[in-house]
């Protein structure tokens, strides 16, 4: 099915940010929040990702649900997150587009033309979406 990438969110710095600015690169779309252990648990990977394939066309993109700007800023600092952070607080027209969600962290594998190639809810660790990423690049 095709990602819906018609959304300008602001990040954590307060710019605005286009979704549709990343068509053409495989998206890693995670939907989280700072509280979420299971969130917290796969940032390093996406890091990690984000460093060895973004030259190649990777784009991570967090999206936190429900975390104010003050919150995020530090978070993303400690955790080195090298990726567009963005406030999905009271965005709830960006996760019903790509809802249901029953939890977080819910993350999208979107391929270079558009397309949600995978749907992963919970914890999936770095290898999965390496091996998912690598296929599409």
């Amino acid at each position: 099915k095709p990602a819906n990438l018609d959304f300008t969110v602001k990040d954590m710095n307060g710019q605005s940010v286009a979704l549709s600015s990343f068509r053409g690169k495989v998206i890693v779309l995670d939907f989280w929040a700072t509280w979420c252990p299971p969130c917290k648990a796969e940032i390093p990977g996406f890091v990690e990702l984000q460093n060895q394939y973004g030259e190649k066309g990777l784009q991570i993109v967090g999206v936190s649900v429900d975390d104010t700007i003050d919150k995020l800023s530090p978070f993303a600092a400690e955790f080195k997150m090298n990726y567009p952070v963005l406030v999905g607080l009271d965005r709830d027209d960006l996760q019903d587009a790509y809802g249901p969600m029953w939890g977080i962290p819910t993350t999208f594998v979107v391929s270079r033309d558009g397309r949600i190639c995978r749907k992963n809810s919970g914890l999936v660790g770095k290898q999965r979406y390496e091996t998912d990423i690598k296929g599409l690049l």
